[in-house]
């Protein structure tokens, strides 16, 4: 498995394993836990998760999966930006260790911008570092100028950025990416399949018949031939984390990768695309909580502001307010 390096030093693979959507249905939770096992056995040791997946049962399930693992494991999780400031990212740190069984986490990452200033942001991260309790810190859908004032607001030791990165969006190649390959900072690429829409693209399938893989492998093997990238794909089921490790052995040919360039241009300069998925969770949980007349005092349900815009730019979702933490 190639490996990454990480701005300390340590290295980790350049495939790893996601668990977003993962922990939601109760019959699902064997395989899924089988699934995780599995992909560590196959070198896909980073594992990534977040407070916000299926309400911290996510986490919960990483924390099942890695028993008797955890020396082979890199945990990656992530917090609420309502929960990054001095008083409550603690909180929602040691929650976050209890969900997962372990006492530190490898990587601690502001899951995306909101109102605490990022300044606040470093230095409860920094704390955290020095409690022992995370070994470092990062973020996530963050945009240029975010990280230009995360570095000049003390930020300097950020690990990595984790953002929406796949052959459909390629916008941030012109700015964002160079700005973190110059600072020797990878690249966390979440969503690499775009949730499954990219495996029909008709130029992914004929590349894939061409080399004997699948669709999937091929724009996880795009991902993988650029320098500094780790790639997150989910994977729910053994069959699909074979499916995922073997695309660590996929090499495209130049005329593939130039085949996938033209099949895929790069689209012109625009603010960092982001899922909606955090805003659309937060005014589902808000809408259920409505109907059953218990919302929380002050916020809406998950600790959400009770007004979430539906948007797919970082730039548009960058203000929360709550302070809650529910562990």
């Amino acid at each position: 498995m190639r490996q990454v390096v990480l701005p300390d030093g340590t290295h980790v693979p350049a495939l790893g394993q996601g668990t977003w959507n993962m922990a939601e249905h109760a019959d699902a939770r064997p395989e899924e836990i089988a699934a995780l096992r599995d992909g560590v056995e196959r070198g896909l040791t980073l594992i990534d998760t977040a407070k916000m997946y299926a309400d911290g049962r996510s986490e919960q399930l990483v924390g099942e999966a890695i028993a008797g693992l955890r020396d082979r494991v890199f945990i990656v999780t992530k917090a609420y930006p309502h929960h990054a400031g001095r008083d409550t990212l603690p909180r929602a740190c040691e929650a976050s260790l209890r969900r997962l069984s372990t006492d530190t986490i490898d990587l601690y990452l502001l899951h995306w911008r909101g109102s605490v200033p990022l300044a606040e942001t470093v230095d409860a991260m920094e704390a955290l570092v020095t409690r022992g309790l995370i070994a470092r810190w990062g973020v996530s859908n963050l945009d240029r100028d975010d990280m230009e004032e995360l570095v000049t607001a003390g930020g300097a030791n950020c690990a990595t950025n984790q953002i929406l990165y796949n052959l459909s969006r390629r916008a941030l190649q012109h700015d964002l990416i160079p700005w973190l390959t110059e600072r020797h900072m990878p690249v966390m690429a979440y969503s690499p399949v775009e949730q499954g829409r990219l495996l029909g693209h008709a130029a992914l399938r004929e590349v894939a018949k061409a080399r004997g893989a699948t669709p999937a492998q091929v724009a996880l093997a795009w991902l993988l031939a650029r320098d500094g990238v780790i790639a997150i794909p989910k994977a729910g089921t053994r069959a699909h984390v074979a499916e995922n490790a073997a695309a660590a052995e996929l090499v495209l040919s130049a005329d593939d990768l130039a085949a996938l360039d033209r099949a895929f241009p790069r689209a012109a300069p625009r603010p960092l695309d982001m899922l909606n998925e955090g805003p659309r969770r937060c005014r589902n949980a808000n809408s259920a909580a409505k109907a059953s007349k218990s919302p929380r005092s002050g916020s809406g349900a998950w600790g959400c502001p009770t007004s979430t815009p539906d948007v797919t730019r970082r730039s548009r979702w960058r203000r929360s307010t709550t302070r809650s933490i529910a562990a």
